[in-house]
């Protein structure tokens, strides 16, 4: 029997994903002593290991074999590469691996101290820390960020046991690529996994519990991706709901309310996602989870409990990696020094991974339709853009949404090649104090030539053409 160890700190955080990161850094700069609770072997969180790092690294291999593939130069030849799902899911690993190494490293220069086990409140200032080895920590602070994210929401119904049946999290171990491939849900994961696997050549479904899919995007932004996905092959259903699953030792079939059968040799359960609050003693301190496991928070990320913060996917929406983070770095301030006010934590910019990428930030059409806000529109098409040509990567446009008045720009909407890097542009504009006139930025600034930013005159220019 163990004797608990006794612990006392300034801040402990719950979790070493983004969010826990950028609390712990944050605090740890305003001189607070940071304690660090982690139940995963290794730092990083679900994002590092299970999905944002792991999933974009399995992209970008994909689209190299596909940029070798489709290659005039290469088809001239007879070159047409086939890499399995194993041998390209194993060029991620070295990614985590340098991901894992430089995080640790943040932890060990600022003197944070990382406790390795798992987590549960025993009252308002305490945390009961179980380690591997079966040794205890009682820690104790004054404040706490609970980081903990999220993961698939996994029906009982369901059995994830089975081979043929995979979450987000467990897909990255598929052992081969699969002919032909059934994902149910059309959000973000569901969205980016059907693009991938469809750029491998899986025959695939793709089942829409709504009528539209990424109904929080532009409309036009929406259906420009919907157009593209089904003219690379994807079969859409749409407004269909699951009712049972059968599965089988090759391959699975999926019973849809409607009577269709979608059979398939895999399947990718995307639909939902449960915060990762079992455990951690929330009763004993007054905070009750939702029936999603998230934890409700007010602006400044306090929970029910003022000095307990929440942040991340353990929240709910945007769930996005870089909003986690800011949030972290929130949430430390204003249990600090103060100053939260500098955070920019409701602008956070949508970026999602699919083939080709989709970023935005600000308002959509039908958000200013719904606010009787007088605006208008700006178009860049990618096929018209010396550097898209160049990169034989045509397909997509920017959007700029701007007030029909004051010429302030009130939304940036991008799908195509870089777009989740090309919309920060656009954020930066937005950000600025005194943004009247800020379409006219983009008319009067030179762009380097060829560039996708060109995309930002080239739209400024068509806007304003519409109302002048």
């Amino acid at each position: 029997m163990h004797t608990p160890v006794e612990k006392t700190f300034d801040v402990i955080v719950i979790g070493t994903g983004p969010g826990g990161e950028g609390a712990s850094m944050e605090a740890t700069k305003q001189g607070k002593r940071v304690g660090v609770i982690e139940r995963m072997p290794q730092i990083g969180g679900a994002c590092t290991h299970l999905g944002t790092i792991p999933s974009k690294s399995l992209r970008a291999a994909v689209y190299r074999l596909m940029d070798v593939n489709s290659a005039p130069v290469f088809r001239q030849l007879g070159v047409n590469l086939e890499v399995s799902f194993r041998d390209l899911r194993r060029s991620a690993q070295s990614v985590i691996d340098q991901q894992v190494g430089m995080r640790r490293s943040f932890y060990d220069r600022n003197d944070v101290e990382v406790l390795r086990g798992d987590a549960g409140f025993l009252d308002a200032n305490r945390v009961h820390v179980q380690h591997q080895d079966g040794s205890t920590t009682i820690a104790h602070a004054k404040h706490f960020v609970i980081a903990t994210g999220s993961r698939p929401y996994r029906p009982p119904e369901i059995d994830f046991s089975h081979p043929r049946v995979f979450d987000s999290d467990t897909i990255l171990n598929l052992p081969e690529t699969p002919k032909s491939m059934t994902i149910y849900g059309a959000g973000v994961i569901g969205c980016e996994y059907a693009s991938m696997f469809r750029n491998l050549q899986v025959k695939l479904n793709l089942v829409n519990t709504r009528a539209k899919m990424l109904e929080f995007l532009d409309d036009e932004i929406c259906d420009a991706l919907a157009y593209h996905m089904r003219d690379t092959g994807v079969r859409m259903r749409n407004s269909e709901t699951f009712e049972k699953l059968e599965t089988f030792d090759d391959h699975v079939v999926m019973h849809l309310k409607s009577g269709k059968q979608l059979k398939s040799d895999i399947l990718l359960w995307a639909n939902g996602r449960t915060g990762n609050t079992d455990g951690l003693g929330l009763e004993n301190v007054g905070v009750k989870p939702n029936h999603r496991g998230q934890l409700e928070v007010n602006q400044h990320l306090q929970t029910a409990q003022p000095h307990i913060y929440a942040v991340g996917d353990v929240i709910g929406v945007p769930a996005l990696a870089s909003a986690a983070y800011i949030q972290g770095r929130f949430a430390a301030r204003h249990l600090g020094e103060g100053g939260s006010e500098q955070f920019r934590i409701e602008d956070i910019p949508t970026g999602i991974y699919t083939s080709p990428e989709i970023s935005s930030v600000g308002k959509t059409e039908s958000q200013l339709t719904n606010e009787c806000v007088p605006y208008e529109v700006g178009h860049s098409m990618f096929k018209n853009l010396a550097r898209a040509q160049i990169m034989g990567r045509p397909v997509g446009m920017l959007k700029l949404l701007f007030h029909r008045e004051t010429l302030e720009i009130l939304g940036v909407h991008c799908f195509g090649v870089n777009a989740t890097e090309i919309i920060h542009i656009g954020q930066a504009i937005m950000a600025q104090p005194g943004t009247a006139n800020s379409l006219l930025y983009f008319i009067n600034t030179a762009f380097n030539y060829p560039t996708m930013a060109e995309a930002y005159r080239v739209a400024a220019l068509n806007g304003y053409n519409r109302v002048k």
